[in-house]
């Protein structure tokens, strides 16, 4: 099932989306529902049996609906996994001072994003500008944490899961690795730096998240291509470190990490300049796409 946030007027709504491509307001087809998706997970046990039964609404086609970012604005911060895929570790090893880490951790490196960085698909990412001209592009499978708990084992850890999304962990370079005091949150939380879209597919179409293609394109060239069976630590595994001894909540959003292919690793470096084009695309789930806009824009 692939469930949307979209404007209806100047309101926010959830939306299921058909096989028709086309998207029916989820009040409609169960009356009651919340109107807000972090809501809809909450509740999801209540409305998924009646989902199933409803009728076909009358939707509208999915390319006149106006999406937003399926959650437009976590109540927490993106919890992010950095090298997750050995290659991408390994591309940027030259780029990590003598004293840094230079191998793969046995527990994944973690990191958070603003909730004000999430934009939705087709906004505007915003060129970094006067303060830095490294904006990179970083594709990512997004986990939507469904039932929430603190010490959750591996084993059972994608009991969890609600669904899946893409998201693009955009990222300001020089900022990332050489301002404050090498700490990432700020290089990675730039406002509208964390598009998320273009919707939400359900774990039950996913059962196994180990075994999705992955890739990014940048102006119709592909940067990133690669398979999700290639995590180092799979997504399970990233359950079981972020809740242990940390509560995760119905609708936390976890960006899993990225493949080789980033624009700061390339000979020469490339990074995204005013008007390219962002699409990011997982099997299974669909493409997000965004365009990079100046910085006052």
């Amino acid at each position: 099932m692939r469930l949307v946030t979209y404007l209806q007027g100047d309101r926010a709504r959830v939306g299921v989306v058909g096989a028709d491509d086309t998207v029916s307001d989820l009040d409609d087809l169960v009356p009651g529902s919340p109107s807000d998706m972090i809501s809809v997970i909450e509740a999801w046990l209540r409305i998924a049996p009646r989902l199933r039964e409803a009728a076909g609404g009358a939707g509208i086609p999915l390319d006149r609906a106006r999406l937003l970012a399926p959650i437009p604005r976590p109540r927490r911060n993106v919890l992010c996994v950095g090298w997750n895929y050995a290659e991408h570790f390994a591309e940027g090893r030259e780029f990590r001072s003598p004293a840094g880490v230079q191998e793969i951790p046995d527990h994944p490196a973690l990191f958070t994003k603003s909730p004000a960085a999430v934009i939705g698909p087709d906004a505007h990412v915003r060129h970094p500008g006067p303060h830095s001209g490294e904006l990179d592009w970083e594709v990512e499978l997004a986990v939507i944490v469904g039932r929430g708990g603190r010490d959750i084992r591996e084993k059972g850890a994608l009991e969890h899961v609600f669904g899946y999304t893409v998201g693009n962990d955009v990222s300001v370079r020089d900022v990332q690795r050489a301002r404050h005091g090498g700490q990432w949150f700020k290089g990675k939380s730039f406002d509208t730096h964390c598009p998320l879209g273009p919707w939400i597919v359900t774990a039950d179409e996913i059962p196994d998240p180990q075994v999705l293609d992955i890739s990014s394109r940048v102006n119709g060239e592909t940067m990133q291509s690669a398979t999700t069976a290639q995590m180092v630590f799979p997504v399970a595994r990233i359950i079981a470190e972020l809740s242990a001894g940390m509560a995760l909540e119905p609708g936390d959003v976890i960006l899993t990490g990225t493949p080789p292919g980033v624009g700061f690793a390339r000979k020469p470096p490339r990074f995204l300049k005013v008007g390219d084009v962002m699409e990011m695309e997982i099997g299974g789930i669909g493409v997000l796409r965004n365009a990079v806009a100046p910085y006052d824009a």
